[in-house]
């Protein structure tokens, strides 16, 4: 098996993670499913019987931080948010080898347990990633899928990366000063949160950043996918910035249908460009 163990999960995330999916003040369900990669934990919310949507997490983040970004898909959907292995949150702490296809078959074994079909995959930032692996893998159980800012596809600057979040992380991690995280957070998150501050120092102390390290896709793999794909990009995005992003995947995609270009939004979206990206799925997801 093709992944690093290491399976304590630090108790500041649980806290953290039931603090988080409580103030949703939402009901949902919460549920363990086992995979030859670990046990993955969904939360189930939303309108139970309207159709499947599954909605993929970012990097060093969570299932509810993604239903607290688009969590009023809930009157359209069925949303099973997915704890992605390897993450801060209450799925096993394994990290898959990126080049590899167990991304995409983790997801794939998850759609099968679950007995899912014709599903809307929603992947943000590393889901993104996640959900295009997913269906150079195994497509037939995805109906169309929505890539949010996308990992995997384009890559921005590594000067911009290495001295505007490279360095201040470091940093961060050096000298504990909250200086260094907020200049992060600012250049990352359009609306950082007070509940970011107190999350992510956790998370960089126990789990691996990776971004500037995630494959892209090549035109082989981008040929294989048949499903329709829509996606929305950042144009303040250092990570994936949006424009060449939206220009790579018009040439690659056979089967690409929408796109939108947020241009206030960093590479994670604020509230109002989250109810953008809300409508933009709801708009397009029968066409």
């Amino acid at each position: 098996m093709d992944i690093k163990h290491n399976t304590t999960i630090p108790q500041e995330i649980k806290s953290l993670y039931y603090q988080k999916l409580d103030s949703l003040s939402m009901a949902y369900e919460l549920m363990d499913i086992e995979t030859s990669f670990g046990k993955t934990n969904i939360v189930i919310t939303g309108t139970m019987d309207r159709p499947p949507l599954v909605l993929l997490h970012g990097l060093n983040s969570c299932a509810p931080l993604a239903i607290e970004a688009l969590g009023e898909l809930g009157s359209k959907f069925t949303i099973y948010a997915i704890d992605i292995i390897g993450q801060p949150n209450l799925s096993e702490k394994f990290l898959p080898k990126l080049k590899k296809d167990t991304y995409g078959q983790w997801i794939y074994e998850i759609l099968s347990r679950l007995n899912l079909w014709s599903a809307i995959l929603v992947g943000i930032s590393l889901g993104g990633f996640i959900a295009w692996k997913t269906l150079t893998f195994d497509q037939r159980r995805i109906s169309k899928a929505f890539l949010i800012m996308p990992a995997g596809i384009v890559k921005g600057r590594l000067s911009n990366i290495f001295f505007r979040l490279c360095i201040p992380l470091k940093m961060h991690e050096k000298w504990k000063h909250p200086a260094f995280l907020n200049y992060f957070l600012r250049r990352v998150y359009t609306t950082p949160s007070t509940f970011l501050k107190a999350f992510l120092p956790i998370v960089f102390a126990n789990y691996e950043m990776f971004f500037w390290s995630i494959p892209l896709l090549n035109k082989g793999q981008a040929s294989m996918i048949k499903t329709p794909i829509n996606i929305v990009a950042a144009q303040q995005d250092i990570l994936f910035p949006g424009i060449p992003l939206l220009k790579r995947a018009c040439a690659v995609f056979p089967n690409l249908e929408q796109t939108l270009l947020l241009k206030n939004s960093r590479h994670v979206a604020g509230k109002s460009e989250n109810k953008q990206i809300v409508q933009f799925i709801i708009n397009n997801y029968k066409k």
